[in-house]
């Protein structure tokens, strides 16, 4: 049974990062999460880095809220959903925006994850939620870290319930984390949050 009971207000926002078997996870989280859901979602998912057309378009044919890939310096909005872009790291950046760089690969992604955690950490520091979901390598193990370092909550997809239990077991080994669910209790986990904040009508 899930204790929500540590569930409070104070988060700013949702990055959630993942990779081979992360694309069902994902369509479920996006087609559960309500309308009302206040925080913004920043999902770095690893992609072909050719294919700039379908991506959105495969995760937007479930998901309640709209799913974007947000341009370069663009201003974050209360509940949106953004994406990163095929090819670009994304970053987190203080003063309520987003960056795009295409820098080289870490972790032989890019999109890194690990850039996309780290700098949301940085950003929102103990106000940011980490995610991590199903995948092949090691990508997103220091983010994670960094989210924990800062104060953030993390949760990891529970290996046993992924497709591939690389990712999630490596951001286990690197840090303590948080909560170790199954996708459906991290469902859960994001309806309960939304309750706390549409109860408390507490501003973003």
């Amino acid at each position: 049974m899930l204790n929500f009971k540590n569930i409070h207000n104070k988060y700013k926002a949702i990055v959630i990062g993942g990779s081979a078997g992360s694309f069902q996870p994902i369509t479920e989280i996006l087609a559960n999460i309500p309308e009302s859901f206040p925080l913004p979602i920043f999902l770095c998912l690893h992609r072909l880095k050719h294919v700039r057309n379908g991506f959105v378009e495969a995760l937007s044919i479930k998901s309640i809220k709209p799913v974007t890939e947000p341009c370069d310096k663009e201003s974050i909005k209360r509940g949106a959903v953004y994406l990163a872009p095929a090819n670009y790291h994304m970053c987190i950046e203080l003063g309520n925006s987003i960056s795009l760089s295409t820098e080289e690969m870490v972790n032989n992604s890019r999109p890194a994850i690990d850039i996309t955690l780290d700098t949301a950490a940085f950003a929102y520091r103990d106000k940011l939620i980490g995610i991590l979901l199903s995948g092949a390598n090691k990508d997103g193990a220091f983010g994670m870290k960094r989210i924990k370092e800062r104060g953030g909550l993390t949760i990891v997809q529970d290996p046993n319930d992924s497709s591939i239990r690389t990712m999630p077991e490596a951001a286990i080994n690197a840090t303590e984390i948080d909560l170790s669910i199954s996708s459906n209790d991290i469902i859960k986990f994001l309806k309960e949050l939304d309750k706390i904040y549409n109860v408390k009508h507490e501003k973003i």
